[in-house]
């Protein structure tokens, strides 16, 4: 019998709590799927300030809420609420903080300017899933991660978590998006990245300080890729295919979650 395999999946953006793009209707549709072939799954995205809580039926988990997680020696309350997708019986979880979620935007200001915070929210964001992932107790086979605002996840489960049992057999899957900016992230920022058992030599690519080396140094971490978009970076897509890991072809809408399905299978048969 075919294991039943868990997911988590770490999202950037899922729709209807954002717009839909291309990457928020897979954010959607995918875990549903996933669900539906006999997965058991967990869904996470951050709780941008544009997300109207009232609308969506968003409630604070006060469980897993009130760790205080510290970046740069200054300590952010991890608040953590979720929703459902009712017709999809589905969860989704949010990261929540005042200082990096409050504001009415995402990943720029009204005029279009990259937020400076952007490397803590980042860093916030992929530390507060796995601690919650911890307090619940729930062990991944996979990890799936959408979108930059997710890159730091890889490095964080295959340094900090690796010796944690609920991580230390999960895959790491990141799927490859046309989601490229061109600002940088602050100066400081691999001097912030620096936590519990990561390396100078894990950061080697977090050093270019923008989109390109925060998807490589994802790449580096990562134990499988998905190629999400019809046209990816081609620097990145050229870097991904060198590292000789398992790699999935674009899909289109309508067998991408099958052939996704298929995927995890196969990660799932190389690490039993």
């Amino acid at each position: 019998m075919m294991k039943k395999a868990k997911v988590l999946y770490v999202m950037q953006e899922i729709t209807p709590y954002v717009e839909e793009t291309p990457m928020s209707y897979i954010g959607r549709h995918l875990p549903q799927g996933i669900q539906e072939r006999n997965r058991e799954i967990r869904t996470f995205m951050p709780r941008y300030g544009t997300i109207s809580e009232r609308r969506n039926q968003l409630h604070e988990v006060i469980r897993l809420s009130g760790m205080n997680l510290i970046i740069d020696d200054n300590d952010h309350p991890l608040i953590i609420k979720v929703a459902s997708i009712q017709q999809a019986r589905m969860q989704v979880y949010f990261i929540d903080n005042e200082d990096f979620f409050h504001r009415k935007a995402l990943y720029v200001d009204k005029s279009g300017t990259f937020f400076d915070d952007n490397d803590e929210r980042i860093i916030f964001f992929a530390r507060g899933v796995l601690e919650t992932v911890k307090k619940l107790g729930w062990a991944p086979d996979i990890v799936h991660c959408h979108g930059w605002f997710t890159t730091l996840t890889p490095l964080y489960i295959k340094r900090s978590f690796k010796d944690n049992p609920l991580f230390n057999e999960s895959k790491v899957v990141l799927s490859l998006y046309d989601d490229d900016f061109n600002e940088s992230l602050s100066k400081e920022f691999t001097k912030k990245l620096k936590y519990d058992k990561i390396r100078e030599t894990d950061l080697k690519n977090y050093k270019q300080n923008n989109y390109e080396g925060l998807i490589k140094g994802a790449i580096d971490h990562a134990d499988a890729f998905i190629i999400a978009s019809e046209k990816v970076n081609p620097e990145i897509e050229k870097y991904a295919r060198k590292q000789k890991k398992p790699l999935l072809e674009y899909k289109n809408t309508d067998e991408y979650i099958d052939a996704y399905n298929e995927f995890y299978n196969q990660l799932i048969d190389l690490s039993e």
